[in-house]
């Protein structure tokens, strides 16, 4: 018996999800800077469901702006703040942030939150990459562009969705309508 609660305590430990994060700070400790220069502070989006998604120009994903898009026109009355994180952390993204605004602006049309060129993993990752790591584990850390981390209107992880789950998949708007 002792083997089995021994063996269950480890399974437990490396399958370490949100449940059993301590979070000392929740998003709404941090803020990141806007596209356009302004500063997003996250209490802002006080008891608003929050879809952060990290994005890029050249990247085989970049059609999913109009899922994201289509997700924002339809949830942001409810509730819902979809974020997108334009990164080079992949070699996949413009050089400056006018061009990134362009490009999403003619050929998407978005309107909804985008932030300055960021980095989201590694040592240099933005803090807010670093916290969802931190609290949730390495299912946070984008693996490629179009990455998204739900965070719930308690300002925790809620869950992540890999870059080939689409923003309108039945798996994504589950997630969002049930913590909205």
């Amino acid at each position: 018996m002792r083997k089995v609660i021994f063996l269950l305590s480890i399974v437990m430990f490396f399958f370490k999800t949100s449940a059993f994060a301590n979070y000392e700070k929740k998003i709404y400790d941090f803020s990141i800077e806007s596209i356009s220069g302004e500063k997003i502070n996250f209490k802002d989006y006080k008891n608003k469901v929050i879809l952060i998604v990290n994005t890029a120009s050249y990247c085989g994903f970049t059609k999913q702006y109009d899922e994201l898009q289509e997700l924002w026109n339809l949830y942001k009355k409810k509730g819902l703040i979809v974020l997108g994180v334009p990164s080079n952390s992949f070699n996949q993204e413009k050089k400056n942030n006018a061009d990134v605004k362009e490009f999403c602006e003619v050929n998407f049309n978005i309107n909804f939150p985008l932030t300055t060129i960021t980095k989201v993993k590694g040592n240099d990752a933005h803090e807010i990459f670093k916290w969802a790591k931190k609290n949730h584990g390495k299912s946070a850390v984008p693996k490629w562009n179009f990455h998204k981390i739900l965070i719930n209107k308690e300002g925790k992880v809620e869950d992540t969705f890999a870059s080939m789950t689409k923003p309108m998949s039945k798996k994504i708007i589950k997630a969002i309508e049930n913590i909205l």
